[in-house]
C-alpha cells in the first residue's frame, strides 16, 4: 500500500483554511454529547428488520469520553533513539525529556494514544481533534482547522513533538525543530488496522516500549472483539449496506469524499458496510463530484456532526448539493453523524467508536 495520506491530508488542509481563514489559538475545549441508558450487548440492542428499509438521521454518541490509561505511571528508558519518518525521508532523532508533550495529527489519534500510555499529564498543548476530557482543556495550538501556530507550540516550551505530518504545514513543524524541539514523525496505515503499529511507534519515541506493546495488544483484543460483535448482527454479505464518508465545511463550500487509504474504508468495513468509494475507484480524498457520488449511490452516509451542522444539517445540505439528493441515502434522508473529533480517531477509542456507529446505523 503506497504512503500518501500525509500529503492528501495537507492538501485537505490547505484547502480548508485558505477558505476559512485563521482563528486565534484558544484554551476553550469543544465537547461532545455522550449516550445514556443502560448499555446492552449489541445482539441485544433493538435492531432493525432491515437497516436498508430506515429513513432518516441518527447520531453515534460515545458512551464515555474519558480514555483509560493502560497504566497510572509507565516505565520509560530515555534517552530514546527512535527513527522519525520525516516526508523528505527517514532520520535519527533522540529524546531525552518527556515531561512536555505535543501531539499533532488531524484525528486526534496522536494524542489520545499518549494519554492511552499512560503520560496524559506530560501533554502540555493540543490540536483541534483533541476534544476528550481533560486533555480538551489544554492551549489550543493549531488555527484554522488544522493549521499548526509555531508561536503557540514554541509558548509552551514542548520537550518534544510527536506527528504525522497530516497538520502543518511542514515548514512549521521543520522551524520547531530548527528551534531545538525534537519532532518525531510517526507512520502507520491509517485505520483500524494500523492503530497497534501507531501506538507502538508513539510509545518508542516516548520511551515507553513496554506500555506501548501492553496497550497495543489490548486495543487489538478490543476492536478484534467489536468487529465480531459488529459481524454478528450486520446483514449478510448481499444485503449490507453501501456507505460513504463526507468530510463538509459547507460554510466554505467544502465537499470532500473519502475512498481508499483514508481510513474511512476501513472504518466503513469494520462497522459492517461496502465502501463503494473504493468501488468505484476513488483514492484519498478529494472534492467530491455529482457524478461520483450518483455513481456511488450510497445507502448511507457518515459525516461529521461538526460539518453536518455547517452544512445547514441534512435539509441544507440536500439542497446545496442536488446530486446527494438522488442517491438512496438522500431519498431516504441516511446520514450518520459522530463528532469530529471522535469519528476518525484510530487509537484507544477506536472499538468505542465502532460500537457506537453500529448502534446508529442498526440499532437507531
Amino acid at each position: 500500500m503506497t504512503r500518501r495520506l500525509p500529503a492528501l491530508l495537507s492538501g485537505l488542509v490547505v484547502v480548508a483554511v485558505a477558505l476559512t481563514g485563521c482563528q486565534a489559538a484558544t484554551s476553550e475545549p469543544s465537547t461532545a454529547p455522550t449516550a445514556s441508558g443502560p448499555l446492552v450487548p449489541l445482539a441485544e440492542a433493538d435492531l432493525l428488520d432491515n437497516p436498508k428499509d430506515y429513513v432518516g438521521e441518527s447520531v453515534a454518541l460515545l458512551r464515555e469520553l474519558q480514555i483509560k490509561p493502560i497504566t497510572s505511571s509507565p516505565a520509560q528508558e530515555l534517552p530514546a533513539k527512535v527513527t522519525s519518518h520525516d516526508p523528505g525521508g527517514d532520520r535519527n532523532v533522540t529524546v531525552t525529556d518527556t515531561s512536555r508533550i505535543i501531539g499533532l495529527d488531524i484525528s486526534g489519534s496522536i494524542a489520545a494514544t499518549i494519554y492511552g500510555l499512560g503520560l496524559g499529564d506530560n501533554l502540555v498543548g493540543r490540536d483541534s481533534s483533541t476534544t476528550f476530557p481533560p486533555v480538551g482543556e489544554l492551549p489550543l495550538v493549531t488555527r484554522g482547522g488544522h493549521t499548526i501556530n509555531s508561536e503557540a507550540v514554541l509558548s509552551l516550551r514542548p520537550s518534544v513533538i510527536v506527528t504525522d505530518g497530516t497538520v502543518g504545514p511542514l515548514d512549521a513543524l521543520l522551524q520547531l525543530r530548527d528551534a531545538g524541539v525534537p519532532v518525531v514523525f510517526v507512520k502507520a496505515e491509517p485505520g483500524v488496522s494500523g492503530v497497534a503499529d501507531l501506538t507502538r511507534q508513539v510509545a518508542a519515541a516516548l520511551g515507553a516500549t513496554d506500555s506501548g506493546e501492553l496497550l497495543a495488544t489490548s486495543l487489538t483484543a478490543d476492536i478484534d472483539a467489536k468487529i465480531a460483535e459488529i459481524a454478528a448482527i450486520s446483514p449478510k454479505p448481499a444485503d449490507r449496506l453501501r456507505m460513504v464518508f463526507l468530510y463538509l465545511r459547507g460554510a466554505s463550500g467544502i465537499y470532500y469524499l473519502f475512498g481508499q487509504e483514508s481510513g474511512a474504508d476501513q472504518l466503513i468495513e469494520a462497522v459492517g458496510g461496502i465502501d463503494v468509494a473504493t468501488e468505484i475507484g476513488w483514492e484519498g480524498m478529494r472534492p467530491m463530484t455529482d457524478e461520483a457520488i450518483i455513481a456511488a449511490n450510497p445507502d448511507l452516509i457518515l459525516v461529521m456532526s461538526d460539518g453536518l451542522e455547517s452544512a445547514g444539517g441534512v435539509d441544507g445540505l440536500l439542497e446545496a448539493k442536488p446530486a446527494l439528493a438522488l442517491t438512496t441515502a438522500g431519498k431516504n434522508e441516511r446520514f450518520v453523524s459522530m463528532a469530529d473529533g471522535e469519528i476518525l480517531s484510530f487509537g484507544p477509542r477506536t472499538a468505542d467508536v465502532l460500537d457506537a456507529l453500529a448502534r446508529a446505523i442498526y440499532a437507531p
